[in-house]
């Protein structure tokens, strides 16, 4: 079974009667059969999304090897996707290893150039039928590292949202209205309003980022609303690392390792199948 595009993924939720596709950012090798196992127990396709370190830590090759091993295994339909990347060249190796999505990140550029970079992506990945995310506007918080404070948080507009998608035929456009990177002890107050003006302006696939700080009731909502792609990264770290330190606190040193991420790695599959459930 081959990795499918982020279109490809989304027509496949979408007989299963999914309103939207969840991205789950991959930490380390160990967490992969979590994600498979609840995309089992969901009857869900699976979209695996890599950060440019994540994936320079591991290997890209490695990655698409692995990922795409599980796959056919499990009979799950899955998408790679490169995640936050302002780096062509990185994108570059991302396709050239073999993911099939790939997303530019230029939202800290004018909309000019943002739309120049975006293009230049996308004619690159059209080649190989590989799926491309814009992003346009500020979202909060830190990611992989990477950190916007809140004066510099800028929200999504209609008007650039509409010129963006039309110059540069993207696949699918990150918004900022309201979420925040690595919220996990607060919750998020989306602009609904805003949320569903963009998507009627633009009639493509919004992408959520920030995840973990929704709500269940504003997460529910916003798939309504045209979200159809949900990114969520930080509530799995957080569980995984925290089933790690109780479970190596109390284990000896001769003790298989295995011994200790498993009840990390069963914490991961029970974050994924809850979030996977507010997408119908």
């Amino acid at each position: 079974m081959g990795l499918y595009n982020f279109n490809e993924l989304y027509n496949i939720a979408k007989t299963r009667e999914f309103k939207a596709v969840g991205s789950f950012n991959l930490h380390c090798l160990e967490m992969l059969p979590a994600f498979f196992k609840a995309a089992q127990k969901t009857n869900s396709p699976l979209m695996i999304q890599i950060s440019t370190g994540t994936a320079q830590y591991l290997g890209y090759r490695l990655l698409v090897d692995s990922v795409c091993s599980l796959a056919e295994s499990q009979n799950v339909p899955t998408c790679l996707h490169l995640d936050h990347c302002s780096n062509i060249s990185d994108i570059q190796t991302a396709i050239d290893a073999g993911f099939s999505s790939v997303m530019y990140d230029g939202s800290h550029l004018s909309i000019d150039e943002n739309i120049k970079n975006t293009c230049a992506v996308i004619n690159i990945a059209r080649q190989s039928n590989i799926s491309v995310e814009g992003e346009l506007g500020a979202i909060g918080g830190a990611e992989d590292g990477k950190a916007t404070a809140a004066e510099h948080i800028s929200f999504t507009t209609v008007e650039d949202a509409k010129r963006y998608v039309d110059e540069t035929g993207v696949n699918m456009l990150a918004v900022s209205v309201g979420t925040v990177h690595g919220l996990y002890t607060g919750k998020a107050q989306i602009q609904h309003q805003r949320l569903a003006e963009i998507s009627e302006a633009t009639q493509i696939p919004l992408v959520l980022h920030g995840g973990t700080g929704v709500s269940d009731d504003d997460m529910r909502r916003a798939v309504t609303e045209g979200i159809n792609k949900v990114n969520v990264g930080t509530e799995m770290n957080v569980q995984w690392v925290a089933q790690c330190k109780s479970t190596f606190d109390k284990g000896k040193v001769n003790d298989s390792v295995r011994k200790f991420l498993i009840p990390a790695n069963d914490a991961v599959t029970r974050v994924l199948v809850e979030k996977i459930s507010l997408f119908k």
